[in-house]
């Protein structure tokens, strides 16, 4: 399973003061185990902000880990806590208040164009595990999921020079734009990160090593005249750009009208990371640290 990829931790319950007065029972108390005492320091009582949530049926922690590794960890981080390429979803709103992904359904299927995030058609069962497994982290202090795998270079680098020459040879080169790029990222799973999805491997605060290129648009209108640029925001109504020369520019659509067409040069990453099996990521990892 696609899972193995990334070392997620197991659900961890948020902190209780144990000075503060015991709450009273509620029908569902005995099914949340008592955690341990509060935090310290700059940092200590704020778990009591996040009260736990009952534990999730593992199974679909299980599921819903394997459907965030495919469609949300590059953006959002495998530990959720987010990096460059997508806020952290530890303590959102959206998140906080969700209770079974009725509340994460609609961003997920709607996708937010405007701040680069695309639509997912995921089923209602998808979402509901995916939502199980955000909520098995804690929003508050620190747990076992920030610590890194000491080696992820587990594949088989011959096998995934293969696979680089059969599915990314036609738009990348060993000796060319990646020459050297085991050298340039040392850190494997940083590595790994970046290549299944450019410019997400930053981590929280850090620029990734690699730059996503910025997605270009037309606008044509049914007179003829165009328009192009740096896709700054598109959505059911409006769609805006800025031009080379630097000017902003936004349009009302209405239906169709005007055309856009939208020029990704990631597409293609996008579209191979529904394909990967474990063993093609873990070799085309291993191909890449060998290119010094």
């Amino acid at each position: 399973m696609r899972s193995s990829l990334i070392v997620f931790a197991a659900a961890c319950l948020a902190g209780i003061n144990i000075n503060a007065q015991p709450p009273s029972p509620s029908p569902n108390a005995s099914q949340v185990p008592p955690a341990q005492g509060g935090g310290r320091g700059r940092g200590g009582g704020f778990a009591d902000a996040f009260p736990p949530r009952p534990p999730a049926d593992p199974a679909a922690v299980e599921r819903g880990k394997t459907q965030y590794g495919v469609h949300c960890s590059f953006c959002h981080g495998a530990d959720t806590r987010g990096g460059d390429g997508g806020p952290s979803l530890l303590r959102s709103p959206i998140v906080l208040d969700d209770q079974r992904g009725e509340l994460i359904a609609p961003v997920v299927r709607n996708g937010r164009l405007d701040r680069g995030m695309p639509k997912f058609a995921l089923t209602d069962d998808q979402i509901v595990d995916v939502a199980a497994f955000i909520h098995s982290f804690r929003a508050a202090g620190y747990d076992q999921s920030r610590q890194r795998p000491p080696n992820i270079v587990v594949g088989d680098a011959k096998a995934g020079e293969a696979f680089f020459g059969a599915r990314c040879a036609s738009c990348h080169s060993a000796t060319g734009d990646l020459q050297g790029i085991g050298a340039r990222i040392a850190d494997a799973r940083m590595l790994q990160q970046t290549w299944l999805m450019p410019g997400s491997g930053g981590g929280r605060g850090g620029r990734p090593p690699v730059q996503a290129p910025t997605p270009t648009v037309t606008v044509t209108f049914p007179s003829g005249k165009t328009f192009e640029g740096k896709l700054d925001r598109l959505d059911d109504f409006v769609v805006s750009l800025t031009e080379s020369d630097g000017t902003h520019r936004s349009f009302r659509l209405d239906g169709d009208t005007p055309n856009v067409q939208i020029r990704d040069r990631l597409q293609a990453h996008r579209d191979l990371l529904r394909t990967y099996t474990d063993a093609d990521i873990h070799d085309v990892t291993a191909f890449l640290v060998t290119l010094k």
